[in-house]
């Protein structure tokens, strides 16, 4: 009955009173456990999770407990997988995870904050210290229904928070600017924070912000954003040079964010949960020196902004040997309908199907397909779900780890070789 309920076009702005109480009795219930902590809010389409990561593991390292929520894992020094497919969840959970916290004697708390969250008041009474703005792209229009309704429902962050850090390569910051108490900018092109010297290897990017040098364990030059918006926040908060650099520089890696998986065999494989049209750009372009083929393995989530698929499509196209099109979240929608999308855009490309594009809405089968299909120098890129745990069909929830399965595959063929 709700997910009908959730198609009717008024559906998001009539529960909204709902979502307000809702937010106001959990904090009111947990004493307000956010007041307790220095909370550092990070919001944008792209790279939530990797900055949140790094600030989290900078802070840590430099002597502050520091807690942690994003779409992966949550807690303070040992985490938990975050098992809902929801980056800031519901207020009641929202404010117990806080307070708990709050109560193993945390200084600071790094949040994971979404555009869907700030418009249903989830964050209601958290005092955000500092905010994160990392970029702004094509996604969530199912619900924002227009780009500018997705800008506005991100700058709520920025209203609230005391001091924001803003992406200066990013249009939007130009409107983040208008409304932020008070701010600083980092980029590559633009800022007054700008990352200089780059230089990006499969392991790992370096580069040079004015006295800063960085160098991540982490590859793709969207992890210079990354780390540059993690460095400022260091900064910000009277951290040292030296506290920075290896803050960032010891994190080896973000479950599901480019995350390189090597059971022996003769060709590379890497996980990473893009999905959207720009992180699926971003990581394409990480890998355009790659001189083997490239097969890679997407399909898109039911109940999600259905204009995406085609572009999408074409961008696998683009940038791929060959496309393999499957599940991913389908949720109550047809998985053919949805991989129809994809393939429009692929075709549109010039992929043909039977040739170097294939459908195969069995997501084990697919990934199965791609490693029958790679040899040796090749790359596989398996996207969407990333570090999740579960895969939403429309009976519920089926336990689908795209690592595990990889591996479970490769095991046998390849595993002491």
């Amino acid at each position: 009955m709700k997910a009908q309920l959730q198609k009717l076009p008024f559906y998001n702005q009539a529960v909204l009173p709902y979502h307000y109480v809702q937010a106001l009795f959990a904090s009111t219930k947990y004493h307000h456990p956010a007041k307790k902590l220095r909370v550092i809010g990070v919001t944008g389409t792209n790279g939530k999770t990797t900055t949140s990561f790094m600030i989290w593991h900078m802070l840590n390292q430099a002597g502050h407990k520091t807690g942690l929520m994003t779409t992966v894992s949550y807690g303070c020094e040992k985490l938990k997988p975050e098992l809902n497919h929801m980056t800031t969840t519901d207020a009641f959970t929202l404010n117990q995870r806080i307070s708990d916290i709050a109560n193993q004697g945390a200084e600071f708390l790094v949040l994971e904050v979404t555009s869907h969250a700030l418009s249903e008041f989830r964050t209601l009474g958290i005092p955000f210290e500092i905010a994160v703005f990392t970029n702004l792209t094509h996604e969530h229009l199912d619900y924002h229904k227009t780009m500018n309704n997705y800008r506005k429902a991100k700058g709520k962050l920025f209203k609230a928070a005391k001091f924001s850090i803003l992406n200066a390569d990013d249009p939007s910051t130009k409107y983040y600017k208008t409304i932020a108490k008070e701010y600083i900018t980092y980029g590559i092109k633009n800022g007054e924070n700008r990352a200089e010297n780059i230089k990006l290897a499969v392991n790992g990017v370096k580069y040079s912000c004015g006295d800063i040098n960085i160098a991540t364990s982490i590859p793709g030059e969207f992890n210079v954003y990354n780390s540059l918006a993690a460095a400022m926040v260091g900064k910000k908060l009277g951290l040292t040079n030296e506290q920075i650099e290896q803050g960032i520089k010891s994190l080896t890696e973000v479950e599901g964010r480019m995350n390189i998986i090597n059971e022996g065999q003769p060709f590379t494989i890497i996980v990473d949960y893009a999905h959207a049209p720009d992180a699926l750009e971003k990581v394409f372009a990480s890998v355009k020196d790659h001189k083997g083929k490239i097969i890679s393995v997407h399909g898109g989530a039911g109940r999600r902004d259905p204009s995406t698929r085609p572009i999408r499509g074409e961008i696998l196209a683009k940038y791929s040997d060959i496309v393999i099109i499957t599940e991913d979240d389908s949720r109550d929608e047809d998985p053919e309908k949805i991989a129809a999308g994809f393939i429009k855009g692929a075709e549109k490309y010039g992929k043909i199907q039977g040739k170097d594009l294939f459908k195969e809405l069995n997501r084990e089968k697919a990934i199965a397909l791609a490693l029958q299909k790679a040899q040796k120098g090749d790359l596989v890129l398996i996207l969407g779900k990333g570090h999740e745990k579960t895969i939403l069909r429309s009976d519920g929830p089926h336990p689908f780890e795209d690592i595990k399965v990889v591996k479970k595959l490769l095991k046998s063929h390849y595993s002491g070789s």
